[in-house]
């Protein structure tokens, strides 16, 4: 099976000075970091996810702002796929499920079945594209992990009342583990790999 690393929206908005800045987001894209440097040494596939916001009302990732920009943690070089997505759902209305697909196809054996690949993936938001994303690839039939410290969320409010963006991250995490994905630290996915 492919394995192939996931990095979704590591992006300045959403670090300390950018217009949507989550809980704790350079102890994630630190995580992350280490991931890629990982899979950069082996080697194997890496994709990295870009939310872009085209509207004149975007609160947030409009392009040519600084805020779109990939964290310099992460950013992709020339040879690592890049998708830009405008939907929180990374395989809505963009080429990842083809990109999944040539990955596995290209690493198959000539004449057997080609396997949905194994996805490892780190991001941002908790709550909204590492959700809505690791939730579409489950049901594409991929195998994902992923690495909880490598993501992060925002304080949220509803109805009056203000969740801690640590306590929307843990209950984000706990659902996704909860039948879509092996949910661990990255240090752990990268100690399974090795």
């Amino acid at each position: 099976m492919t394995r192939v690393l996931l990095i979704i929206d590591i992006q300045q908005d959403y670090f300390p000075g950018g217009r949507h800045p989550l809980v704790d987001p350079d102890a994630a894209a630190a995580a992350a970091a280490r991931l890629l440097a990982a899979w950069r040494e082996r080697g194997e596939p890496v994709v990295h996810v870009q939310h872009v916001w085209d509207a004149p009302d975007a609160a947030f990732f409009q392009p040519g702002t600084p805020g779109v920009e990939i964290h310099p943690v992460v950013a992709p070089r020339a040879d690592e796929a890049l998708v830009t997505k405008s939907n929180p759902n990374a395989f809505l209305e963009t080429d990842l499920a083809e990109r999944l697909d040539e990955l596995a196809r290209s690493a198959a054996t000539p004449g057997d079945p080609i396997s949905p690949v194994d996805l490892v993936v780190a991001g941002m938001m908790s709550s909204m594209c590492v959700d809505a994303t690791v939730r579409a690839a489950a049901d594409r039939g991929h195998a994902v992990a992923v690495a909880h410290d490598a993501c992060a969320a925002p304080d949220l409010e509803f109805d009056g009342v203000v969740v801690p963006g640590a306590q929307v991250h843990a209950a984000f995490m706990a659902a996704l583990a909860d039948g879509y994905a092996a949910v661990d630290l990255a240090d752990e996915i990268m100690a399974r790999i090795a």
